[in-house]
Order: structure tokens, then C-alpha cells, then sequence
């Protein structure tokens, strides 16, 4: 079936099975265009607690339909495509993280929301990255805090709170692939262009970005800024809902692979077998889904 084709047949099932369909950021054109709400991954699972529809049809990956099913207990969360996972979310395993707290009575566990359902159980607050340095500077001083999973984002709060933390070794393979020496020559030769970067980004990236942010806090920054020309350090499928939303101004990627390749598994097709067939269905077990749902409100309370 044609892209036209598809999106008709999507506009049917929606009404069909009372359907809202959450696109991230990063994903393919098509799917960003096809959806309801676009945003980042916890925005959308907050959006996806307060629809009225039944069925919330989730474009991302694996930890972020856990999140919208833990926020979402009484809605049915379907994906495209359970194959995407994010490897991030993969570097910290439960058992581990299981260990780490039997043998640290006492440390707080600070939990980027890119992780499973399981590990942010185990946690004792979840951070995103737009608000990881204001969860982190909750934290009383005296107590020592383990940061997991994100080494990257990690040292970023340091940097901005001056706060010792010990972090968990994970990181985002495809941040980790964007390096501060094609960043240079970017800047080279866009010298009249800002560089935008996700923490998520190695530290020597970051630190010659003229504004680091969330993907959410990039889009901001991008439309009201006065600047024209922008390069871009994050999963490249932002330039989309960037270009789309500003029309006059030029977006750069330094990176000619930086994309997801479980973000992109998504697809209209696979959309429309997902409300089709009403699966593969993501649901997090309510004892597990309690426990995991007390550290994302401890963030939530704190903005």
C-alpha cells in the first residue's frame, strides 16, 4: 500500500479502536506526520495518561511504552514493532542494579527515564534530561547518589551542580558516534550557525555547544531564537519537526550517521498491523508497575 493509502486505512482504526497514536521526536517523517502528539518520552507518556482514548499506539521504543503502560494502567499501549529496543536501556541490567543496592545501603539512585520498568523499580527518583540537574540538586548533600544509566548525561549534571555522583558505564551508541572533531568542522564551515546538543553527547561535545538541551528544549530554543542556522548534534530524525516548524530557518547534521536504528523500525505499515491485529501489546505488571511508578512521581513533584 501507498503512504496515502496507509494513512487512510490508520484514520479508519483510530476511529475503529478509540486510537491516539505518540510519535518521539526521532522518528521517521511519515510516522511523525501520521501522529497525534509528537514529543519526547516522557512528555508524550504524561499526554498518554490524560487522552480519553482506549488505546494509545506508541512510536518509539521499548522503555517508553513501559513508561506511557506504568502512567496508563487502565489504557491498552500498543507499538509498531517490539524489536525496538534501546541499547542504553539494555547497559543496565536489574540483577546489576539489585547488587549495586544490597552492597550501598543508604545511596540514592538517581534513574534517567531511559530505562526499563524494572530498573526504575529498583530507583529511588527518575530524572529526564531536561530536568536532570534539578532532581539531582533534591538530593541532600550528604547523600551519595549513584547516576544510571547515562555516563554522558551524567557528567553534564556534574558539570552544572558540582556534585560527585558515580555513574553507571551506559550511554546512547548513537550520541557516543558524534564527535567533537566533525562538530569543529562543522562549525567551520557553518560559522554563522549555532551548535545544539542532547547531553546525551560525549562532554567534549558539549562543551562547545552554544546551548545544550532536551530534544524538546532544542525544538523551544530553535523557534524562538533569532538565529537562522542551526547545527543540529542529536538523533537526526529532529530535523524533521525543526524544518517543519521553521520553515525559514537552516538545520545542519555534522553526523552523517546519526540516527537510531531502533527508533527507525517504526513504520506506517506497521502502525496499521499494530490497530489491525490490536498488538504487540507493551503492559508492565501492576506490582512491578507500582514500584516502578513511585521514582517518576518523586521527579514529577519536583517540576
Amino acid at each position: 500500500m501507498r503512504n496515502n493509502q496507509l494513512m487512510a486505512r490508520l484514520e479508519e482504526l483510530k476511529r475503529e479502536r478509540d486510537a491516539a497514536v505518540f510519535a518521539h521526536n526521532y522518528q521517521i517523517p511519515e510516522v511523525q506526520d501520521a501522529a497525534d502528539y509528537i514529543g519526547d518520552s516522557l512528555g508524550l507518556s504524561r499526554i498518554a495518561a490524560e487522552t480519553k482514548a482506549d488505546v494509545i499506539l506508541f512510536c518509539g521504543v521499548h522503555f517508553m511504552a513501559e513508561t506511557a503502560s506504568i502512567l496508563s494502567p487502565n489504557k491498552k499501549i500498543l507499538v509498531p514493532d517490539l524489536n525496538a529496543g534501546c541499547p542504553m536501556a539494555d547497559m543496565v541490567m536489574p540483577r546489576e542494579l539489585a547488587r549495586w543496592r544490597d552492597g550501598n545501603p543508604g545511596k540514592v539512585v538517581v534513574t534517567y527515564v531511559n530505562s526499563s520498568a524494572a530498573v526504575k523499580a529498583l530507583s529511588d527518583i527518575c530524572c529526564t534530561s531536561a530536568n536532570a540537574v534539578q532532581v539531582v540538586e533534591s538530593i541532600p548533600a550528604d547523600k551519595e547518589i549513584l547516576f544510571v544509566p547515562d555516563r554522558n548525561l551524567g557528567k553534564f549534571v556534574m558539570a552544572k551542580t558540582g556534585r560527585r555522583m558515580e555513574l553507571w558505564l551506559g550511554f546512547c551508541p548513537t550520541h557516543e558516534r558524534m564527535l567533537v572533531e566533525q562538530a569543529e568542522r562543522a562549525k567551520a564551515m557553518h560559522p554563522d550557525a549555532l551548535l545544539l546538543a542532547h547531553p546525551e553527547c560525549p562532554a567534549d561535545l558539549l562543551a562547545i555547544a552554544d546551548y545544550v538541551s532536551s530534544t524538546t528544549g532544542i525544538i523551544a530554543y530553535c523557534h524562538e531564537s533569532p538565529a537562522r542556522e542551526f547545527i543540529i548534534a542529536t538523533e537526526c530524525g529532529i530535523l524533521h519537526p525543526l524544518r517543519r516548524g521553521n520553515p525559514d530557518k537552516i538545520f545542519h547534521t555534522f553526523n552523517p550517521v546519526a540516527d537510531c536504528p531502533n527508533m527507525k523500525l517504526n513504520t506506517l505499515q506497521k502502525m496499521v498491523w499494530a490497530l489491525e491485529d490490536m498488538a504487540p501489546e507493551v503492559s508492565v505488571p501492576k506490582e512491578l508497575a507500582d514500584r516502578a511508578r513511585l521514582p517518576i512521581q518523586r521527579m514529577l513533584e519536583i517540576g
